[in-house]
């Protein structure tokens, strides 16, 4: 994609850092990256364009939203990702009457202002660095749930971190000295630091991070009182690239957000403490509700940010008492959740997804077939088409104009690797489950009749030759053949996108998490390497699924997860909850209308509920 990164980076904020990693990680995947602020000497191999984006003088403000309609023209942008209320006002302006989507993030609490409800200035979706925020957004600045997505800072925390150098006692806050930020700064210098500082006397006390003259008032003096009384045990170092190294020789850091975060993944303790609340020192037990927040620095509903610095102080003191280093799996609870590449995905997604609602793509009509036989069977399960009732659906597809993808097709669409004026007007995907020898001898050759392509959805097990998963359970099921790894190399020189659909096709919620991970993981591998394509999308044997188990899916590296009868309104509401149609023995002209029309969604949801 081309992507184009509007931000004010008057100082290096925490936003500008969260812009210029994203940027590096899609730089290297291959997308090329433009990015659009007050400085063009940002840390990043992007394209950089300098212009006042801080300026919110209304004669500057549309100067700017006339800069990034140009670059947006002259470049062929595909996407625009604001990262502050400043970038995104002028970006609605640019692009309007444009068909490019325009995606903003929100890093922190947002004020109402007139323009907020007049108009949608955050674009096409909105992405929260937390679930509080996610939640501010929905009830108090009243966005729409259905464009917001929670998708956290991500941080490229390497290989492994720096090894601890434990020979100084040393607690550090790091984060910036104005604002919020330097208000719990000077609180410290003036409530925290000093009893620790006699209590412990080889304590040392660093403080890190911009902005520093703009401490407050009451914070510099109290400095220059702990620089007097203890010298070069305060350590004022102020902004540095070298943040890495002072995590390796600091006991104990205070601080929120990336600061958090970076710690954790350094395992180093965090006292989280920002400018809305005060969360704790960060263990396996609080994780998720400092993590909600932001680690302190943002509250889900307007109220006191009033801190308790005894309670502060207490625990920083329990701490340098009796040290405990972060447990491993808080670590790499850490590690995952904010892996940088794992949130650029999630980040790119919402790009295709913003890209697909702009375009007005939404509900898409996905059928879910299994076994084509000669002649009806004697089944309880009645998830068969017969060839001939079969070709019927063919011949009323073509009569209605439908154009049958595939998910990778529309994934190529998203991607922007083809253009949306190519989209089909009444595109159907249509998808067969389990890879049955029926498929490859009545399907395939009816398919190719019409010129057709679907989507099959195929064991990673090679061996498993027949539909065990139903007569072990019921004997008085027919025994249904399974195609042969030939047989299945078929469908890949006709055109047709292979899914996964586990190894073995059990019920994945009753296996333990870690090997129903495994079935999902390895299906893809073993499709893969016997058939030598590429494995977008895997389809929930059964069609059950959890939670735990989709995120499973995405883990392995599925673009889509493919469910049976529940889901979103269109494939975006939720990529790894796919609706699909079950279609039976029986479909008469009048079903088949029903099944395939813009409509039959919410038609199914209002009478079944789901």
């Amino acid at each position: 994609m081309r992507i184009l990164h509007v931000l004010s980076a008057e100082f290096f904020a925490g936003s500008v850092a969260y812009a210029v990693q994203l940027a590096e990680a899609h730089r290297a995947q291959g997308h090329a990256v433009w990015l659009l602020s007050d400085s063009d000497e940002l840390p990043t191999g992007a394209i950089q364009v300098k212009a006042p984006i801080v300026n919110r003088r209304y004669g500057q403000r549309l100067r700017n939203a006339r800069r990034i309609r140009q670059l947006v023209q002259a470049e062929g942008i595909d996407v625009v990702h604001c990262h502050s209320r400043a970038a995104s006002w002028v970006a609605y302006w640019a692009l309007r009457g444009l068909p490019v989507p325009l995606v903003s993030t929100v890093h922190g609490r947002q004020h109402l202002h007139a323009s907020t409800s007049l108009f949608d200035i955050y674009g096409d979706a909105v992405i929260a660095i937390c679930d509080n925020l996610r939640q501010h957004l929905i009830t108090e600045v009243k966005m729409a749930a259905t464009k917001i997505v929670a998708i956290p800072n991500g941080v490229d925390f390497g290989e492994e971190p720096l090894a601890a150098e434990n020979a100084d006692l040393r607690i550090a806050f790091i984060g910036r000295f104005n604002g919020g930020k330097g208000e719990r700064a000077a609180a410290l210098l003036q409530q925290v630091f000093p009893v620790l500082l006699r209590e412990f006397p080889a304590l040392r006390v660093a403080l890190i991070g911009g902005e520093l003259e703009h401490l407050p008032t009451a914070g510099k003096t109290a400095l220059a009182q702990l620089q007097a009384a203890y010298g070069a045990r305060i350590e004022v170092v102020g902004f540095t690239t070298e943040v890495a190294g002072w995590l390796a020789r600091t006991s104990l850091v205070v601080g929120a957000g990336r600061v958090a975060i970076e710690a954790l993944g350094a395992a180093r303790p965090v006292l989280a403490l920002g400018e809305a609340s005060y969360a704790g020192l960060v263990t396996e037990a609080n994780f998720e509700a400092a993590a909600a927040s932001n680690f302190g620095d943002i509250s889900a509903a307007q109220g006191s940010s009033e801190v308790d610095f005894a309670a502060v102080l207490a625990d920083a003191r329990a701490f340098l008492r009796a040290p405990q280093p972060v447990p491993a799996a808080l670590q790499q609870r850490v590690r995952a959740r904010y892996d940088l590449a794992a949130v650029a995905a999630r980040v790119l997604e919402t790009y295709q997804a913003a890209r697909m609602r702009r375009a007005g793509i939404g509900y898409i009509p996905v059928l879910m077939y299994h076994k084509i036989p000669d002649a009806p069977l004697a089944t309880k399960h009645q998830i068969y088409v017969t060839k001939d009732n079969f070709e019927k659906h063919l011949a009323y597809f073509r009569q209605r104009g439908l154009t049958p993808i595939t998910f990778v097709d529309y994934l190529a669409f998203a991607r922007a690797e083809r253009p949306l004026s190519a989209f089909p007007a009444r595109p159907l995907i249509l998808t067969f489950d389990d890879g049955y020898l029926d498929n490859y001898t009545n399907l395939l050759p009816l398919m190719q009749h019409y010129g057709y392509r679907g989507v099959i959805y195929l064991l990673g097990d090679f061996d498993l030759r027949h539909n065990r998963w139903d007569v072990d359970l019921d004997p008085t099921e027919p025994r249904a053949e399974i195609m042969d790894p030939v047989q299945k190399a078929a469908f890949v020189a006709a055109g047709w996108e292979i899914g996964a659909h586990t190894l073995s096709h059990p019920r994945l919620t009753q296996l333990p998490l870690p090997e129903a991970a495994a079935e999902i993981e390895a299906s893809k591998k073993a499709l893969e390497a016997a058939l030598h394509t590429k494995i977008e999308t895997f389809a929930y044997p059964f069609g059950d699924f959890n939670e735990p188990v989709k995120a499973a899916v995405r883990a392995a590296g599925f673009a889509l997860g493919i469910a049976t009868d529940t889901g979103g309104l269109s494939i975006e509401a939720d990529r790894m909850q796919v609706f699909r149609v079950n279609m039976f023995p029986h479909e008469s002209t009048s079903s088949l209308f029903k099944k395939t029309s813009s409509w039959y969604r919410h038609y199914y949801r209002w009478k079944r509920g789901r």
